[in-house]
């Protein structure tokens, strides 16, 4: 395999007997808004048995031919495709079909908004772009994947990126160490439906597949089966469907739905046959002396196709085990991306009937319920994102992966694309509170949610108290500058909202084993530590459980330039100082600006980037020590020289940049008790980047660092001590290179995987204290909603499949086919 090289688009076309599309489709790619350098172009010639390979070579020499010498299929040709690429992305692309200039860099701009996210879907229209070929898709329960609104003219309604199950072969990007973890498409598919089963398979494992319609592409939609049978098609069709359902469809709905998709894959061919299934019936008389019936293709093709699924039932049960036992989401979160799932598909009136019995009698068209998870911060949500916002928006993406999960900010949100609802609620707004509480099983909350919203102070829902910010103790230092009276207020008020909070709760989250002795002594206070909770928990975690903040286990990287050599006055090759996150009145940013003029005298290439300084929250003014650490270091002369300080808060997204760039990560604080229960998560960006780093002790993270020899602890306000050890830090490189191992070693622990583990444990079984049984319903776990049985009706599918393509297409759409439906029922 070639070695594959970061940020390279390897395009792979299959060519069969299609060379003339193949050669146009090449043309079409060296004209993208994309570097040519960062473009591969791997075509499969797949056993045409023609003058193909000849004519590829003499029209585009500089891709990558590979020459099969048997048609291996659309799933064959591009996993060879595949193999032989050497791309970071991987760009599959009908030989058919033509990019619109954007296509890559669209795509590829999507997959920077999240680790997560495994593949993006493109939207493909026909030829001319009037007509959909792609703009999302759909899963019927018995694993016929179908794209909405096909061969329909283009909405009108503006599309938006979202989660999908799968994408069109016909155009769609991979990450290529995706593909080789799913061992790329099945080639037993050999052609039809291996991109569904790819974009299940992938989903399975928590990676995201999203819809990017800006990433686009046009398809001629040539007959891929012409020259053959119509029967032939239907037997893949059918087969394949039943391949992926059995591999893909999780336990707790395979046993209802198998059975119920093969009878209905007989309905199905019997009405297309055109086939009187009672003539052999006792009743009826005649024929019973004829060896043979002559009946159609069409209506065998369906036998034909689970006599191969039978056959071949040995490997497909292995292929179910591996997917099974790899799977990291739930059933639910993956009906989530089914769209439409309960979709006759086809409309011959016996058929319907007979997809009526089937789907009353199974239960299988209902999706499987799910707990219902609401996470409440106080912090905005958006591409500049602060501590309890990341916590929140991380713990939404972990437990999305089994819940229904909702994010509410407090104070305000961006359009984001998430695999969660994003809602603002305004402190004080109870009405839409309400409903957000009723909707809940499980409330998950920090700050002071509890304060502003009566029904959650009332609440008979189990509560998660995340109190990783210890805010009473914060208070004690960022009022210090106050008036005595304000002060008191200050943390008496924040002492109040913690009690109240703690009162209650059903589950807390503390930040560190060092917190969580603090908490449980305010617990204790409140009468909490109790033979109720004690009963059963004499470890009291089932009361509160050790959750720090964490990190992504996906590494940063390097996307853009933004210090080195761009900002004025940082050159390429100086050494950065790092202080990540912002800069608050109980951190001592002072020492550190004294010990870099220090080190400065004798290193001229040394520079201290302060990253934030204005916080995201509107609510959060600029803090004194921000003008006066500004002040000093104008007074020692290396404002902008030696010390920079950005003007704003770097983007959520964009802070790799900045980590990647840096030599070295910094945060030193006075000492007092707010540093003694602190949990800087600004060194978790350090560990995330593997930079060593220089902090002052009396913490959390110092006791590991200096334990794990990370980097260098030192007291807190001594310069001469701070100036040595930054030296040390940029200049030792033997001293760098062991502790960027150790934190290679260590920071596998705090990934957020990791640190949520006692939060994704109680909400996969939540219930009430022991304390809180009047709150509690039975057994006091949280009661998660049933599948509910439903008689279904030819209306029913109708105004649900009305209502699917209202909220995806628009009205304009429903009403051309509620005029489709009239015309075709007066006919």
């Amino acid at each position: 395999m070639p070695k594959l090289r970061p940020g390279v688009v390897s395009v792979v076309l299959v060519n069969f007997r299609g060379a003339s599309d193949t050669i146009e489709a090449i043309r079409q790619l060296g004209l993208l808004d994309w570097p040519q350098e960062k473009l591969e172009i791997v075509v499969v010639e797949n056993g045409s048995g023609d003058d193909s390979a000849d004519r590829l070579r003499a029209a585009a020499p500089h891709i990558n031919l590979v020459v099969s010498a048997t048609n291996e299929g659309f799933a064959g040709g591009c996993n060879i495709g595949v193999k032989a690429s050497s791309g970071e992305f991987v760009a599959l692309l009908n030989n058919d079909a033509k990019p619109h200039s954007g296509w890559v860099r669209a795509a590829i701009d999507r997959f920077a908004e999240s680790p997560r996210i495994g593949a993006v879907a493109s939207r493909v229209l026909d030829w001319d772009g009037k007509l959909v070929d792609y703009i999302g898709s759909a899963m019927t329960w018995y694993g016929m994947g179908y794209k909405p609104l096909t061969a329909e003219p283009v909405p009108s309604k503006p599309d938006v990126a979202h989660d999908v199950l799968f994408g069109t072969g016909s155009a769609m990007f991979v990450r290529r160490s995706v593909f080789d973890a799913l061992d790329g498409f099945d080639e037993r598919y050999f052609m039809f439906f291996e991109d569904v089963d790819l974009g299940w398979r992938l989903n399975l494992l928590g990676w995201r597949f999203v819809y990017e319609p800006a990433s686009l592409a046009y398809h001629k939609h040539h007959a891929s089966m012409e020259g053959f049978g119509s029967h032939k098609e239907t037997y893949l069709l059918e087969r394949n469907a039943l391949y992926t359902l059995y591999k893909n469809m999780g336990d707790e709905t395979i046993d209802q739905a198998l059975p119920a998709a093969m009878m209905l894959s007989v309905r199905r061919n019997i009405s297309r046959g055109g086939i009187d299934s009672t003539s052999f019936d006792l009743r009826k008389p005649g024929g019973d002396s004829e060896k043979s019936i002559d009946i159609s293709k069409q209506a065998v093709a369906a036998l034909f196709s689970i006599d191969q699924f039978v056959e071949h039932l040995p490997k497909l049960s292995d292929s179910r085990a591996k997917v099974q036992s790899t799977r990291t989401v739930s059933e639910s979160h993956i009906w989530r991306l089914f769209g439409y799932a309960d979709a006759p598909v086809y409309q011959q009136e016996d058929y319907l009937r007979g997809y009526e019995h089937i789907v009353t009698t199974f239960d299988v068209s209902e999706p499987p319920a799910m707990k219902r998870v609401l996470i409440i911060t106080g912090d905005p949500i958006g591409r500049k994102l602060a501590g309890p916002a990341i916590r929140a928006w991380n713990m939404a993406e972990l437990l999305a992966h089994d819940n229904d999960v909702k994010i509410v900010s407090l104070t305000g949100v961006e359009a984001m694309d998430a695999p969660f609802d994003l809602v603002h609620v305004a402190p004080g707004n109870n009405r839409a509170f309400d409903k957000l509480e009723d909707w809940a099983d499980v409330i998950i909350f920090q700050g002071h949610a509890m304060a502003v919203f009566e029904a959650l102070r009332t609440s008979r829902k189990i509560l998660v108290v995340d109190i990783y910010d210890p805010m009473h103790l914060e208070q004690l230092e960022q009022g210090r500058e106050l008036p005595p009276e304000q002060w008191n207020r200050q943390v008496s008020d924040a002492t109040g909202v913690l009690n109240e909070q703690m009162r209650r709760g059903d589950f807390f989250l503390a930040a560190s084993d060092r917190q969580r002795m603090f908490w449980l002594g305010q617990l204790a206070s409140l009468g909490r530590i109790n033979p109720s909770n004690y009963d059963g928990d004499p470890d009291l975690n089932g009361l509160i459980g050790v959750a720090p903040f964490g990190l992504s286990s996906v590494p940063p990287r390097h996307e853009r330039d933004v210090l080195k050599g761009v900002l004025p006055g940082i050159g390429t090759d100086d050494k950065v100082l790092l202080w990540s996150g912002g800069l608050y009145n109980w951190f001592d940013p002072q020492t550190l600006i004294r010990a870099v003029a220090k080190v400065s005298q004798a290193h001229d290439n040394v520079r201290l980037f302060f990253q934030g300084t204005k916080h995201p929250h509107p609510g959060v003014p600029e803090m004194e020590i921000v003008g006066e650490s500004r002040a000093l270091a104008s007074e020692l002369g290396v404002l902008d020289k030696a010390v920079f300080f950005n003007s704003s808060w770097v983007d959520y997204s964009d802070r790799q940049n900045y980590l990647t760039e840096a030599d070295a990560g910094v945060s030193t604080h006075h000492s007092h008790i707010e540093t003694t229960f602190s949990f800087r998560t600004r060194i978790l960006d350090y560990l995330w980047a593997e930079l060593p780093m220089v902090v002052t002790a009396g913490d959390h993270f110092a006791e590991l660092i200096e334990a794990e020899k990370l980097g260098i602890v030192v007291e807190a306000g001594n310069v001469d001590q701070l100036a040595a050890a930054l030296e040390r830090i940029l200049f030792d490189d033997k001293f760098i290179a062991a502790s960027k191992r150790n934190i290679r070693r260590v920071r596998v622990r705090y990934f957020w995987e990791e640190a949520l583990a006692p939060l994704l444990a109680f909400v996969a079984d939540p219930h009430h204290a022991g304390d809180n049984g009047e709150y509690a319903h039975g057994s006091g776990r949280a009661r998660v909603r049933t599948r509910q049985r439903k008689r279904v009706s030819g209306l029913r599918h109708d105004i649900k499949l009305a209502i699917f393509h209202l909220r995806t297409s628009g009205p304009r759409t429903v009403l051309r086919k509620v005029r489709t439906r009239l015309r075709r029922a007066r006919s």
